[in-house]
């Protein structure tokens, strides 16, 4: 029902952004580049030594097989940008009401907070743009969420491996989140451990198998990643973006892609930025390059209660990210509120779930609904309508 909704609520304007699939059906092809110019509106692709180049990691184009397959057996004719969102908002909704199961609480309250992730925040409307920078993005926040449910709630370590790295793949970093999910794995209590002497001895050495289960395939799409990067660029650790024609003469990056003079305009842009108001409705126009997240959604406030077991995990993570986000020279361009924030939503959420009463309160009921008027409003605007422009 979540992606039926998304799905007829959204409409994808970016769609003809698709630079993912096309590097995955040249993959098909034995290529990790294009042998043409791949059009002038993708001006992301990067021309060296006769071919094209894209800057998504591997993990990203991995992630369009699929479809890419369903496009060489001639059941897809074009990338179905607005399906494949669509999907990415099902299993989110569907994987957040299985990491609810981390606490006890009444049903309404688990309903509640599993559709919060995609429509009481900015993923409804950025997702909703359905280009390959969107759905990147909401892959990862699919690939964080599957991934704490299959190590927190049921616990299936390759699993959760694989998920974290659809995250990674398509958010590299992510890959900042690695310490605290080896934490969790290693640590994680048995209850077939025995009460001995050699107790620690067990645990210690469970501890490490459940590591090497974790970790097989995020250290394989490492490596693949490295070989990939190398193919295209002679260096493992090159993505390319830096190779952008022109991108390095960008206002923003005359300090580099990652600075220090980024942080204050980072800083802005996703905790302090307003909106404007106007005097037919919806009576608020929001900025397109921008706004606070706590404005997209103050469903968010919730995140300062006391309480939640995993909270000095959940803080960690939320401030490690932010971090990195906050030194890019750009602060995500075209969309709604803060769009790269989403990567940081699953540990939101968890905190959200812990540190919040088993039933489901007025103020929360309050804050979702207030939260997913706005969103709807976001998306009516800048997906619907021309009252968001330059």
């Amino acid at each position: 029902m979540a992606g039926v909704l998304f799905y007829f609520s959204t409409k994808p304007d970016h769609a003809h952004f698709d630079y993912t699939f096309r590097v995955a059906q040249a993959l098909l092809r034995g290529h990790t580049g294009l042998n043409h110019h791949p059009g002038s509106w993708l001006n992301e692709f990067i021309p060296l030594a006769g071919k094209f180049y894209s800057v998504f990691p591997l993990g990203a184009v991995l992630a369009n097989i699929p479809v890419a397959l369903l496009r060489k057996m001639g059941l897809v004719h074009e990338w179905p940008a607005r399906s494949f969102a669509a999907l990415i908002a099902a299993l989110c909704v569907y994987f957040s009401y299985c990491l609810t199961l981390v606490s006890p609480m009444a049903r309404p309250r688990r309903i509640l907070l599993a559709l919060a992730p995609v429509f009481a925040t900015w993923t409804w409307t950025n997702l909703g743009f359905a280009g390959a920078w969107q759905i990147a993005l909401g892959l990862s926040l699919l690939g964080q969420m599957a991934a704490l449910y299959f190590t927190l709630v049921r616990s299936r370590p390759i699993l959760a491996g694989a998920f974290f790295a659809l995250a990674f793949g398509n958010r590299v970093e992510l890959l900042l989140a690695t310490p605290i999910f080896l934490y969790f794995w290693f640590f994680r209590e048995s209850e077939t451990t025995p009460a001995s002497t050699d107790a620690w001895y067990v645990r210690y050495r469970s501890g490490l198998i459940r590591i090497a289960k974790f970790s097989a395939i995020p250290v394989f799409l490492l490596m693949a990643t490295a070989s990939y990067n190398y193919a295209r660029f002679g260096s493992v650790a090159d993505f390319g973006y830096a190779r952008i024609p022109g991108v390095l003469k960008e206002p923003w990056y005359q300090h580099g892609l990652f600075s220090l003079h980024a942080i204050p305009w980072n800083v802005h842009k996703m905790l302090f930025e307003g909106a404007a108001d106007m005097p037919q409705f919806p009576f608020v126009r929001f900025y397109p390059f921008g706004c606070s997240i706590f404005m997209a959604s103050p469903l968010l406030f919730l995140l300062f209660r006391e309480g939640a077991r995993h909270k000095a995990a959940c803080w960690l993570a939320i401030i490690g990210l932010t971090a990195v986000l906050w030194l890019h020279g750009n602060p995500g361009g075209w969309q709604f509120s803060y769009r790269y924030a989403m990567i940081l939503l699953p540990w939101m959420f968890l905190l959200i779930v812990e540190n919040g009463p088993p039933r489901l309160t007025a103020t929360e009921g309050a804050v979702f609904m207030i939260s997913v008027c706005i969103n709807a409003i976001a998306v009516y605007e800048f997906l619907w309508s021309s009252i968001i422009h330059v």
